[in-house]
C-alpha cells in the first residue's frame, strides 16, 4: 500500500511538474503589454499581464530595417510575436491588437512566423517612449522580403501597442 500511494505521490508530481514550469511570472514593473482570449497560461485572472523585464527576458530578435514611421535605417529588437504565442499556448485564430489611442488591427495567428513580426521595445537601442511610438510596436524587418512592404502588412504595425487579444 505505501508503494502505491509513493508511485501514485511521485506520478502525481510529474504530471503537475509542466504545469508549474508554465506559470507566468506577476509583473513587478509597470505593465506594459496584456494578453487576453483564447490563451493557456496567464498570472491575473484569465489575462497575461507583462511589464517590460518580462518581455526582455524572453527570446530576442533585432534586426536593420527602414520603415515609412522613421528616416534612414532604424535597428529594432524586440520579443517575436510567435514565441509570445507559443509562451501563452495560442496555436490558431486571430489576434486582436490594440494601441493605446484604441486603435487596432487583426493579425491571423497563421500568418505569424518565428521571426516575424516582433513586438518592438527598443529602437536604435533604446527604449521606445510613447512619443516615439513606444512603449512597444509591431514591427516587420520590411527590407528583407518584398511580401513584408504591402498595405496589408504596413496596417499591422501597429504603434504604442498595450494590448493583445486572442479570438478563434
Amino acid at each position: 500500500m505505501r508503494k502505491l500511494i509513493t508511485v501514485i505521490a511521485i506520478g502525481f508530481s510529474l504530471w503537475l511538474a509542466p504545469v508549474a514550469a508554465q506559470t507566468l511570472d506577476t509583473p513587478q514593473g509597470d505593465v506594459v503589454l496584456t494578453i487576453s482570449g483564447d490563451i493557456a497560461d496567464t498570472n491575473d485572472g484569465n489575462v497575461a499581464r507583462f511589464d517590460m523585464e518580462m518581455l526582455e527576458a524572453m527570446e530576442q530578435v533585432s534586426f536593420e530595417t527602414t520603415t515609412l514611421w522613421t528616416e534612414g535605417t532604424s535597428a529594432f529588437t524586440g520579443v517575436p510575436l510567435a514565441a509570445l504565442l507559443d509562451r501563452l499556448g495560442v496555436t490558431e485564430g486571430t489576434i486582436r491588437a490594440s494601441a493605446i489611442n484604441d486603435y487596432s488591427i487583426e493579425i491571423p495567428v497563421e500568418s505569424v512566423t518565428e521571426t516575424a513580426p516582433i513586438v518592438a521595445y527598443q529602437l536604435d537601442g533604446a527604449a521606445m517612449p510613447r512619443r516615439q511610438k513606444g512603449p512597444l510596436w509591431i514591427v516587420y524587418p520590411y527590407d528583407s522580403d518584398a511580401a513584408f512592404r504591402t498595405e496589408v502588412i504596413y496596417s499591422r504595425s501597429i504603434w504604442q501597442l498595450d494590448r493583445l487579444e486572442v479570438v478563434q
